[in-house]
This record gives C-alpha cells, sequence and structure tokens, in this order.
C-alpha cells in the first residue's frame, strides 16, 4: 500500500514522510460503495469531494492549538474499486480490506457513500479489538431489518450490527420506523439519544458517555449534524444537531473512551455547494486531533 502524494491526499499534504502509508499513524479510506441509496443519490461522490475540501481546511487547529498532521502522520490511500461487487459480496470486500490496514496497526478513518459499508467496517474493528460497541451519530435509527428487500441497506446497517450482541448508541435520532421504535423499546443492548431531548437536556454528553463500553467504534452519518450546516445529504432531517454539540460530544467520547476507528458517510455533494464537504473535512481532521490527544 502506498499513501497517495500531495494532489491527491487528506489535507494536500507535500512531505512524503508526513503521508507515506508505512510510517503513518492514521489512514483514510475512500469507499466509494452506492448500491441502496434510496433517496437522493450521489453518496459515491462523497469521499472525493471530502478530500478535495480538505486542501483548504487550515493546517493549525484553532481549538486544540497546533498542527496536528505534523504529530501525526496521515496516508491516504486509493478508493476501494468494487468491480460491479454488490450486498454480501462488498461487504465481504470493505470488511477484508479494511482489516489489512487495522491489522498493521494503523487506525483507520473510511469515508463513505452510503451507510452499509459501516457494518463491514465494524466487523472488522471486531477482530482487532474485543468487547467493542457502536456509537451511531445519525438522524435515522437504521434498524430495519430489511429496506426495499434489502438486508443490507444503508437503512439496515444498525440492524446488522445489532444481531452481533454489542452495544449501540444512537444520537440524533429524529426519524425512525414503528418497527424501529419497538427495538429500541424492548432492547437492553441499544441506548437512543432522541434530538428532541438532546435539546432540552443540559446533561446529555454525560448521559452519552454512560451508555458507552470502553471500546467503540464511531460511524457518522452527516445527516446526524442540522441540515442548515449539512444540506448535501441523501435523506435531511429538520432539527439535527449544531456543530458546537457535535463537537461537545466527540471531545468528550475520545477523551474518555478508546476510539478503534471511525467513518464519515451518506454526503452526497451538490453543485456550486461547498458547506457540507468542507465541514466534514474539518470534521475528520479534528477527530483526528482529538484522538492523538487521548494517544
Amino acid at each position: 500500500m502506498e499513501g497517495l502524494g500531495p494532489d491527491h491526499n487528506f489535507l494536500g499534504i507535500t512531505q512524503p514522510e508526513l503521508y507515506a502509508f508505512d510510517s503513518a499513524d492514521a489512514v483514510i479510506l475512500p469507499i466509494p460503495y452506492e448500491y441502496t441509496s434510496s433517496y437522493m443519490a450521489g453518496s459515491k461522490y462523497g469521499p472525493q469531494a471530502i478530500i478535495d475540501a480538505s486542501h483548504y481546511v487550515e493546517y493549525y487547529d484553532e481549538v486544540l492549538a497546533r498542527e496536528t498532521y505534523e504529530d501525526v502522520k496521515i496516508a491516504t490511500l486509493n478508493p476501494l474499486e468494487f468491480n460491479g461487487r454488490v450486498n454480501k459480496e462488498a461487504m465481504d470486500f470493505i470488511d477484508q480490506s479494511a482489516f489489512d490496514i487495522i491489522n498493521s496497526n494503523k487506525f483507520l478513518i473510511s469515508l463513505g457513500a452510503e451507510h452499509s459499508i459501516s457494518y463491514p467496517l465494524f466487523l472488522a474493528h471486531q477482530k482487532k479489538f474485543t468487547d467493542i460497541g457502536l456509537l451511531q451519530f445519525d438522524a435515522h435509527s437504521d434498524l430495519r431489518d430489511a429496506y426495499q428487500n434489502n438486508k443490507y441497506s444503508h437503512a439496515s446497517v444498525a440492524a446488522r450490527i445489532n444481531e452481533h450482541n454489542v452495544s449501540i448508541t444512537q444520537v440524533g435520532i429524529r426519524a425512525l420506523c414503528k418497527e424501529e421504535a419497538d427495538l429500541i423499546k424492548n432492547s437492553s443492548l441499544i441506548n437512543t439519544f432522541f434530538a428532541h431531548d438532546i435539546h432540552n437536556d443540559k446533561n446529555w454528553v454525560d448521559k452519552v458517555i454512560e451508555s458507552l463500553p470502553d471500546n467503540i467504534y464511531v460511524t457518522i452519518d452527516a445527516d446526524g449534524f442540522d441540515p442548515s450546516i449539512m444540506p448535501a445529504v441523501g435523506t435531511p432531517e429538520p432539527n439535527g444537531l449544531s456543530w458546537q454539540q457535535a463537537m461537545q460530544l466527540f471531545e468528550q467520547v475520545f477523551k474518555k473512551k478508546n476510539v478503534v476507528g471511525f467513518d464519515v458517510l451518506e454526503m452526497a455533494p451538490r453543485e456550486n455547494e461547498m458547506l457540507s464537504q468542507y465541514n466534514l473535512a474539518k470534521l475528520v481532521y479534528r477527530l483526528i486531533g482529538f484522538k492523538s490527544l487521548k494517544n
């Protein structure tokens, strides 16, 4: 594996010693898989749009007061090529590709298209790290057993992970069907923090932290944010979380728990609108910084 050069890597890093794969601490893996989008398509273009936008993110992080990329070597890999693989075949391919990176003792950040990819990513991390749970930042609970007759749908990703009897904490939820609501009510492993409750509870971050196991994988659906700051998503929902609320959450999560990896996905770029991809690029860089402080 080789890290991509400054024209194609995350942040446009120019120093080879800071973007080479072998010496990298963190690895960016673009996964442009889109097969089950059900509303507005285009999320397969999200990973590249985030990388392109990252070239305009300042190296200096004003919150962390440092240039994180100098302390955390970040390699960016070529996007996965699916060559017709879909559903289980695609999931298995992602699982193995991710595990190869994780098993090289790299911290993996996956940039996705649709949310279905978080299932094999979670499985890949579970092979390396025992007793991990899931933190899902999302507008939708994604707990349908199947959607449009597909168990590997983006709307079923949490249901697939739930089959492995692990802790699942959902944050920002504001759209779900009755099947999902009933599952949440009857499950001892699923903790769901609805957006309308979060907005009225000053202690919500502490409650989220208390619900998490020590080791967690974090999946971030762009629509977890309010559409005012994240308009380019496949299935937008009003009353989402603000940037400040998200930063308050993630700062504490990375500080108090062992985040083993994370993904950012479900952003579908729109013509003449750059806010969404830029904000996600800045988010990825900030979270890498949070992780490095923990280490």
